[in-house]
């Protein structure tokens, strides 16, 4: 039995939390908010503004293993609507992200001494990226075992991947905020990595990324992510004289390979239609704004909204230079469009290159026109791909991801407690 923890409880921390507790291995599950059917806060949900409450839904098989710490990520919450930036500011804010994790961290490490529901203590703590510190300290001192999952890539490999940028596409470089962490900040990521005792990770890519890692680290698996749910049947446009229709969504940064999609898409004239749905990171970088004005930009929409435009498009877009995964790749073939990315997010896991999409190497914009220019030459490759895409989604739902991280973590303890 284990404790899991993480503040927002996203999808594949959902995933995570149904099959750890259909395995039988969820002694507790802890997060922020989280509103269960019929409950007051899923009834406050409904109300029109309220949004983020909308995305905080469990499955109802969750109720009984869920414990909420919810005041912190009320607070910023509410200090983000009101716009009140020196509250949420990074690191620093009181409710700022960094406040939220550490609190449910801290919270979490204090209650590891309590026995679960089954009246035994459990035998370890499974935890996130940046969220981790405190809880494995309290339960190295407990004899438990630690299970820590990265789902973004190595920092280290992130600055080696993607300092390089900031000479080749200078212009762009204020749109890569991703530098600002403290080197406090730092130093506590690579001691979670330290104490952990079993390392899960979504991506083969992400698992590259530890080798910058500056010592041993415990083993480590890829468990790569479910695809959403596929349903009905998707119908493939005639293409013929007219522009294939791309979409990107994702922000917009150079991190995100943004400035090679521009210049590549551009390169074709009207031959494509670029769709960009994403916020800016900044405002003012006049590279990103001008790109903007040439194409159709939309700043951000609901998820199923999103999901109904990548099923309107020929081909999704996803040139990033660095991912731990990319859920809008597995959305997206879920949804039968099939994706052109990178070998820096979980395209190689999933993506056979040119049967259920493409992959082309990451920050090089004359590999992303090459693939571009390959669906201009075949464009029925882009139905056969998306079938094939559909199909991969309908092998790779959800709870096989539950079911494959559940035995990993089965694996991990029965490694543990076998004599050395």
């Amino acid at each position: 039995m284990l404790v899991l923890h993480h503040p927002t409880g996203n999808a594949n921390t959902r995933a995570a939390a149904l099959g750890l507790a259909a395995s039988g291995h969820l002694s507790a599950f802890h997060t922020c908010i989280a509103a269960f059917p019929g409950d007051w806060l899923d009834q406050l949900a409904q109300l029109p503004g309220l949004g983020e409450l909308q995305r905080r839904r469990f499955d109802p098989a969750l109720r009984e293993h869920t414990r909420l710490w919810p005041w912190r990520e009320m607070g910023r919450l509410l200090a983000s609507k009101a716009r009140l930036r020196r509250l949420t500011a990074h690191e620093s804010g009181l409710f700022s992200v960094d406040a939220v994790y550490r609190s449910l961290d801290r919270r979490v490490a204090s209650t590891l001494h309590r026995r679960g529901r089954d009246g035994q203590p459990p035998q370890a703590v499974y935890g996130y990226d940046d969220g981790a510190y405190a809880s494995f300290q309290a339960a190295r001192r407990l004899g438990m075992a630690c299970v820590y999952d990265l789902p973004t890539g190595y920092w280290r490999a992130a600055r080696r991947l993607l300092e390089p940028e900031l000479a080749r596409w200078p212009e762009w470089g204020s749109t890569m905020i991703g530098f600002l962490d403290s080197p406090q900040k730092l130093a506590r990521k690579d001691e979670e990595l330290r104490m952990a005792d079993r390392i899960l990770v979504a991506s083969s890519f992400t698992r590259r990324t530890l080798d910058d890692f500056p010592g041993p680290l415990a083993p480590i698996e890829v468990v790569p992510y479910g695809f959403p749910p596929v349903t009905g049947q998707r119908h493939y446009r005639d293409i013929g004289s007219g522009p294939v229709k791309l979409l990107f969504v994702g922000n917009l940064s150079q991190g995100k390979g943004v400035a090679d999609l521009f210049a590549a898409v551009e390169a074709f004239g009207p031959r494509f239609e670029l769709t960009v749905v994403g916020r800016r990171p900044v405002h003012d970088n006049a590279a990103l704004n001008a790109a903007l004005a040439r194409h159709r930009w939309i700043p951000g929409l609901p998820h199923p909204e999103v999901l109904a435009l990548m099923r309107e498009h020929d081909v999704f877009v996803f040139p990033s230079l660095f991912d731990g995964f990319g859920m809008v790749i597995s959305e997206a073939m879920s949804q039968g469009t099939p994706v052109i990315t990178t070998e820096r997010t979980v395209g190689l896991d999933l993506i056979e290159h040119g049967r259920n999409g493409w992959i082309c190497e990451a920050a090089n914009t004359a590999a992303l026109q090459a693939a571009l220019e390959q669906v201009l030459l075949r464009p029925q490759a882009i139905a056969e791909c998306g079938a094939a895409a559909m199909e991969s989604a309908r092998r790779r739902p959800w709870p096989v991801y539950g079911q494959e991280l559940a035995q990993a973590v089965q694996r991990a303890l029965d490694e543990r407690q076998r004599p050395a």
